[in-house]
């Protein structure tokens, strides 16, 4: 397991915590977003009321990626996200899309072993087995986000093409 960060939130150590287990929740990856429910029907009643923005902001704080980008994967325009950030709650779509991308980071963790910088960086970097897209930008629809957890799953296993 690769050594965990000087500065780790408790929410990364969490996830850590998942990946090593041998018997991990199915949705540890909600930990990234501040939540620690992992029970599927309770994620569904969350997600239908929407999260509270501070998700959002655990979610940047735990993977370092810049609020512009967050709200781009989840497709939310700067106004709309000041809109929200002013309400302290996002729509319950908008929540819908976050947890996918929490999903797609917490499986490229699990690919590299618990480390964000490595997973937020080949999150971010063209992929040749992807068509030289970026896994980011493709996580931005549920389509896209099959394709990189797929291959990330392929990875995991030395099944490259």
């Amino acid at each position: 397991m690769a050594v965990p960060a000087v500065h780790e939130t408790a929410d990364l150590a969490e996830v850590r915590a998942h990946l090593a287990a041998s018997t991990r929740a199915e949705h540890f990856y909600v930990a990234l977003l501040g939540l620690r429910n992992y029970e599927p029907l309770k994620l569904y009643v969350r997600l239908r009321t929407g999260l509270s923005y501070g998700a959002f902001e655990r979610f940047q704080r735990n993977t370092h990626l810049t609020a512009a980008t967050i709200a781009e994967l989840i497709q939310l325009p700067p106004r709309t996200l000041a809109r929200r950030k002013a309400a302290g709650r996002l729509e319950p779509d908008e929540s819908d899309r976050l947890v996918r991308a929490a999903r797609v980071f917490g499986r490229a963790l699990e690919l590299f072993e618990g480390d964000p910088h490595a997973a937020r960086h080949w999150l971010s970097s063209k992929q040749p087995l992807l068509g030289n897209l970026v896994p980011l930008e493709l996580a931005a629809t549920d389509v896209g986000a099959l394709e990189v957890e797929h291959l990330i799953g392929r990875l995991e296993h030395g099944i490259p093409a």
